[in-house]
């Protein structure tokens, strides 16, 4: 008889592998808020809480001879990181402050670090006046230097500025909190229309309109930046230069008349037509929507034109309220019933000195623009229904 026997074959134990990749799942985030003033954090501690994250550890301050100091307490190696910057009344120290910050989470090796930047400064400057600069495009170039990867903001002045930056930059748009204030607060809404305080503003009041299902009116005739012409030499008369008939020399060039034989043609001098309002406001309730309320000079001018048109209440709705000055007190003292604005820009002080001023919470929409952003999905679903206009 023969008995067989198998052998099984154990494999030998394989060498134990070291996982090289130090995260296999996506790499972490953090928030930081770049203000060094107490008020200006609200809106990045409203942020963190819907995200259900905690704020970054970090220092912001103002030494005694004025210079920013950024100190950040806590790793941010291979992270990427979110920088919440509201702008206050100091609009410079804000952006030293953005950059400062920027720069030291650069040089800690962070890996990606994205700008949330509710109000952008310096959004009006982007355009090229008389021999002015644009300050708007000089303000990219100094983040994109700084470090910063991606930017997100909302209701640029202009939305051409985002040629500005060489990097991503996520315009989102406060039209939607802002109509559903007018839906919710506004009694008998149905009865309101829509006013653009200057042509220029006719294409956001067009936008809000149609989504209203309301009508739309035009200020038109309003004063709009006036600017001097009579001291940058575009009425100088074109040079002469003057010669001798026997040495040939030419002497310097004088401020006469004209080479003989050209005639420029003559600037028609812009002349400010009346104050109009193209379309019916009569009996009805006055909505003034803007980008941004600043000077509201223009604002309190539009509502007296309102009120003799026969506008019984009138409301302004913007996204930015900086309301600079003594904006407060005019508000108080007009004929505005209501100033509703968004908090990316802090005004707590402007609301105690005026009781007109509302405020509409825009946290949802950072908070939700951060969470897409980090998970890389798509950032249309926070732009539907939004028109190219608004």
């Amino acid at each position: 008889y023969y008995q067989i026997i198998s052998i099984s074959k154990e494999k030998p134990p394989l060498p134990v592998q070291l996982n090289t990749r130090m995260n296999v799942a996506k790499s972490a985030y953090r928030v930081f808020s770049a203000n060094s003033s107490a008020a200006c954090t609200e809106l990045a501690k409203k942020i963190t809480e819907r995200l259900g994250v905690e704020l970054g550890k970090s220092v912001v301050f103002q030494e005694s001879n004025r210079e920013t100091r950024v100190d950040v307490k806590e790793s941010v190696r291979g992270q990427t990181i979110f920088i919440i910057q509201t702008i206050p009344r100091d609009v410079n120290t804000a952006i030293m402050e953005l950059l400062v910050m920027a720069y030291a989470l650069k040089t800690s090796c962070a890996k990606n670090i994205i700008g949330v930047i509710p109000y952008f400064p310096y959004s009006k400057q982007c355009k090229m006046r008389k021999r002015g600069s644009i300050v708007c495009k000089l303000l990219a170039s100094m983040l994109a230097k700084a470090g910063l990867t991606h930017i997100i903001t909302m209701d640029l002045h202009q939305k051409e500025i985002q040629g500005f930056f060489s990097f991503p930059v996520d315009n989102l748009r406060a039209s939607p909190f802002l109509i559903q204030y007018i839906q919710e607060e506004i009694p008998d809404y149905r009865n309101a229309i829509i006013v653009a305080k200057s042509p220029a503003a006719a294409k956001r009041a067009q936008s809000y309109a149609e989504r209203l299902r309301l009508g739309l009116a035009v200020i038109h005739g309003e004063a709009q930046c006036s600017e001097s012409d009579m001291a940058d030499g575009r009425h100088s008369p074109p040079c002469v230069r003057n010669t001798t008939g026997h040495t040939g020399l030419e002497l310097p060039c004088k401020q006469q008349a004209p080479f003989p034989g050209i005639e420029l043609p003559i600037m028609m001098a812009k002349e400010k037509p009346p104050i109009t309002v193209v379309g019916d406001v009569g009996g009805r309730i006055a909505i003034i929507v803007d980008d941004i309320i600043d000077d509201v000079g223009d604002f309190v001018a539009a509502a007296e034109i309102l009120k003799e048109r026969g506008a019984y209440k009138i409301y302004i709705m913007a996204t930015h309220g900086l309301l600079s000055a003594d904006a407060p007190r005019l508000i108080e003292e007009s004929a505005i019933d209501e100033v509703v604005v968004t908090n990316t820009v802090p005004h707590e002080v402007q609301k105690l000195q005026c009781p007109k001023i509302k405020t509409v919470d825009v946290s949802m929409i950072l908070a939700e623009a951060i969470r897409r952003i980090h998970n890389g999905e798509s950032m249309a679903y926070l732009f539907r229904n939004i028109t190219v206009d608004d």
